[in-house]
């Protein structure tokens, strides 16, 4: 690790000179190891740091148990506001350590209290002041894909890897970026593990619903009246109960065709517009007919300044029910701990 003095990640800087954490301008009170213990994780970010190098890092020349370790890691976690089911910044490996999964930024002298609150507008995944560390190919490859997109070139690209390994992390970092130095439409969606049937296109319903709830949501959901009212019905939160009872006989005689058709189309009109990256997250849980409309919308021949990024559970078996997916897109290697590839459709 480069010769930083501050590690900064949002809404905190680890002050490595005075060995002293803060948020904002308020210093936060942590114990010697603790602060050992977050350095060491900081100086490998986005890789698992065994309990084993831990002990060996901080109590060098001491005889400690794990449950010391747990201890640190609980005053960690309370000072940084931080969950251990649900983690910001420390993630626990069953078993084996702990990893850091929040973008990191590290510079050379203090930022000031603004530029800490605002570390997502620093380039942290490209610029020379601002490492993510360890990725450095990964994010380049991702705005590769985002400067095809750009180009009419409708893009999906794939995110692979073991559980834990820093798929989320990598893409929160791209998108951050491009939240900032670009005008684009960003939407997240999340696949969940269904026990028996799930709901059809759960994880782009709830893309659609960010986005309309987002900033200039209002234009999205004039938009999918007008092309897409099929899809907007299934939303029935964002419409007042008089137009809902207009649109429900639409869900009757609705078909899967016309539902990929109209999405598709509205895709198309609103990317004309602005860009946008779709985020699909877990897609190795995704149900039947968000693979099938994935399928669809690679097929299809338009220009579309469009960006699908989905991330799975890669450990070195195929997911039969994706096959059909990444076959249609001739994608299908062998992958790498964290593997980055994509589909662009080009026409003539």
């Amino acid at each position: 690790m480069p010769d930083y003095q501050y590690l900064v990640f949002t809404p905190f800087l680890l002050d490595l000179c005075d060995e002293r954490l803060w948020k904002g301008s308020e210093a936060i009170r942590i114990g010697a190891k603790a602060f050992a213990v977050l350095h060491c994780l900081l100086s490998q970010a986005g890789r698992l740091v065994t309990k084993e190098t831990l002990l060996n890092t901080v109590w060098p020349e001491t005889v400690v148990g794990e449950a010391v370790l747990t201890v640190v890691i609980r005053e960690l976690r309370q000072a940084l506001g931080d969950q251990a089911r649900q983690p910001q910044f420390i993630e626990t490996v069953r078993g084996r350590g702990y990893r850091f999964i929040a973008p990191l930024t590290m510079v050379q002298k203090p930022p000031q209290p603004h530029e800490v609150r605002e570390t997502r507008r620093i380039s942290s995944v490209i610029a020379p002041s601002g490492i993510f560390v360890g990725r450095e190919t990964e994010i380049a490859q991702l705005h590769q894909w985002f400067t095809r997109a750009l180009q009419g070139e409708r893009q999906m690209g794939f995110i692979a890897g073991e559980p834990g390994i820093g798929k989320t992390a990598l893409v929160d970092s791209f998108v951050t970026h491009l939240s900032v130095t670009e005008h684009v439409w960003i939407g997240h969606g999340q696949c969940i593990d269904h026990y028996g049937a799930g709901e059809a296109y759960l994880p782009i319903l709830e893309t659609l619903a960010r986005l309309c709830r987002g900033p200039g949501g209002a234009e999205i959901m004039l938009l999918l009246r007008q092309h897409a009212p099929s899809w907007l019905v299934q939303m029935p939160a964002l419409l007042p109960a008089a137009e809902r009872q207009t649109l429900e006989p639409i869900m009757h005689d609705v078909t899967q065709a016309r539902m990929l058709r109209e999405l598709t189309e509205a895709l198309e009109v609103l990317t004309a517009k602005r860009p946008l990256v779709f985020v699909l997250e877990d897609l190795h849980w995704s149900d039947p007919s968000t693979l099938a409309l994935l399928t669809y919308v690679l097929r299809r021949r338009d220009s579309v300044r469009l960006l699908v990024l989905g991330t799975f559970i890669w450990c070195g078996e195929s997911y039969t029910r994706h096959e059909s997916l990444a076959r249609s897109a001739c994608i299908w290697p062998k992958v790498t701990p964290l593997h980055v590839w994509s589909h662009t459709m080009r026409w003539r």
